[in-house]
């Protein structure tokens, strides 16, 4: 009986499984660089930490079930509101700001389509304890810093859910999340007949279509001063993203999907990817208050990791690989010498097939191991080792350790 995977799910085989650590492993070192820390929590949640801030209606996108004690669950959707639980039970006492890194798999209930999975991977950063422009900046430079390491093409569009916000400070809450999910799905027709239907006047209509558009550099901040709100932060931001050469656009009209966002959000978008060409959100947001807590300041973003794996271009570095081939009988002394070898730093395997010389070198051909190391009665005696280079051929008897360093000269170490 043939056992397909979950319908959204994924097998990863060894190449782009090796790429895909690479990647991560460059993005644990950008972000450690500038003092971040690595936590993890929990794959399951109680559902109720989900539904603190979206509602039950977030349930429907959900993996949700009951365990044996009856206790509603979930499997992560996202990990912000898992490390602000993880901050309010464990780390509100620690010096602030607290710089929080993770990489973790993350699920949801909807229908598969090309970049969206039902399990998908986000590196993700929190920066909790500061609402000043400078830890934007600092979150913002991380994100791109990141994405740019990876020689990922893409545009950065930063914006202010505030003038949204401000511009619909007369509407319940109700109709301001409903019309800030339809901006960010520039469901445009949609959000025309939701205005309509709850009966926003033409002038209201009118600023929420221009600042939908207000998109390009620094220079729109004054085009939008009509609109009463007070640019100064987003102006520092400018200034400090300015000052490290960051590539942007200003882009008033990005609402963020999650409801929790209260300040500057960003976003990075890729052509490469197609319609789904976001590979990175985030902004500041306040979230502890749902916990009983103070109100804490924090900024944060998440990267789609599957999304960045599929565009980067980075290549793993090929170890070299040796074959260790023995006559039977030499088994033990095979595996010793194998060993020797990935002390040195060589992946080195022996066959566990007890299969002939022949088919052992047919095997390390097959695998396109670099090398063959070759023992036997004779080289036991002699204390020497064959050396045979799979590329040309060519074999030739020397020590072990001379074999080492050749094997270690030819290939740049």
């Amino acid at each position: 009986m043939k056992i397909e995977k979950p319908r959204g799910t994924r097998d990863f085989l060894p190449d782009e499984m090796e790429k895909r650590r690479l990647i991560e492993k460059k993005m644990r070192e950008i972000a450690e660089s500038f003092g971040y820390r690595e936590v993890l929590t929990p794959t399951f949640e109680h559902l109720e930490l989900f539904t603190l801030k979206s509602g039950e209606e977030i349930v429907e996108e959900m993996y949700t079930f009951k365990d044996k004690g009856g206790r509603d669950l979930a499997l992560r959707p996202e990990v912000t509101m898992p490390v602000t639980r993880l901050f309010v039970n464990e780390c509100s006492v620690m010096p602030k700001p607290l710089r929080f890194y993770y990489f973790a798999n993350c699920f949801r209930y909807e229908r598969p389509q090309k970049g969206r999975y039902r399990e998908f991977w986000q590196f993700g950063v929190e920066l909790i304890g500061s609402s000043k422009p400078t830890a934007d900046a600092e979150v913002i430079y991380l994100a791109y810093k990141i994405l740019k390491e990876l020689k990922i093409d893409f545009e950065l569009h930063i914006g202010h859910v505030g003038v949204l916000r401000h511009l619909l400070r007369d509407l319940s809450e109700e109709d301001t999340l409903k019309i800030m999910r339809l901006i960010d799905k520039r469901d445009l027709d949609a959000l025309n007949n939701y205005m309509e239907e709850i009966g926003l006047n033409k002038d209201l209509k009118e600023k929420i279509y221009y600042v939908i558009d207000l998109t390009g550099g620094r220079e729109i901040l004054n085009d939008a001063k009509i609109l009463d709100f007070d640019f100064s932060h987003l102006e520092q931001l400018c200034d400090l993203l300015d000052a490290l050469d960051v590539d942007y656009k200003l882009n008033l009209g990005i609402a963020r999907g999650l409801d929790y966002y209260t300040g500057v959000v960003f976003e990075c978008y890729s052509e490469r990817l197609g319609a789904q060409k976001q590979i990175c959100g985030g902004g500041s947001y306040e979230l502890t208050h749902l916990f009983n807590y103070e109100r804490v300041p924090s900024t944060g973003f998440a990267i789609g990791f599957d999304r960045v794996a599929e565009i980067c271009d980075i290549k793993p570095e090929r170890k070299t690989t040796v074959a260790v081939v023995s006559f039977e009988g030499f088994e033990k002394e095979a595996f010793k010498l194998a060993e020797r070898l990935r002390e040195r730093g060589i992946v080195a395997f022996v066959d566990v097939m007890q299969r002939s010389i022949k088919r052992q070198l047919s095997y390390a051909n097959d695998v396109k191991a670099d090398y063959a190391v070759i023992i036997g009665k004779r080289e036991i005696e002699e204390n020497i080792v064959s050396l045979k280079d799979l590329s040309t051929g060519k074999q030739i008897s020397l020590s072990l350790d001379e074999a080492i360093d050749l094997i270690l000269s030819r290939n740049g170490v």
